[in-house]
């Protein structure tokens, strides 16, 4: 009997938010996740080895606890983002729920950035343009020589 009173207390006690962490406290590699500013949680956590990730200036480990109101940036080349957290979780939400999550505080210098990169750099080409083919490289030639003639 005294098995089922301990099986009872298991089902009846709420789970604890992290353990060995207050409420309103996560991991930044699963709050960069659960944000959905990162695919997966091990993208996630290489971009905080990588030191891709500050909060105030500082590189910070994938361990690192984070609570609302801190400011993290993102390093994404070419730009880098700043979302200033409004809630700490480790589960994924739905995209519905995000302004809920986090705010952007992006400057917008870092758009500008964006955009001037999109327009002045390399974007996809279209095909048959660029690097000639063989044939063509050939066909250049047989002109060319032509043309010394």
């Amino acid at each position: 009997m005294l098995s089922k009173d301990k099986n009872m207390d298991k089902v009846s006690t709420p789970i604890p938010f992290r353990e060995g962490t207050g409420e309103g406290l996560a991991r930044i590699d699963k709050w960069l996740w659960a944000a959905r500013i990162f695919k997966t949680r091990s993208i996630a956590a290489d971009a905080c080895k990588n030191g891709r990730v500050t909060i105030g200036g500082v590189n910070v480990k994938p361990s690192h606890t984070v609570k609302a109101g801190e400011t993290v940036d993102v390093r994404k080349p070419p730009i880098t983002y700043s979302f200033r957290i409004l809630k700490t979780i480790e589960q994924r939400v739905g995209a519905k729920l995000l302004p809920e999550i986090y705010e952007n505080v992006t400057p917008p210098e870092q758009y500008e950035l964006l955009e001037m990169n999109r327009i002045s750099g390399f974007v996809d080409r279209a095909r048959g343009t660029g690097r000639p083919t063989k044939k063509d490289r050939r066909a250049l030639d047989d002109f060319l020589n032509l043309e010394e003639l």
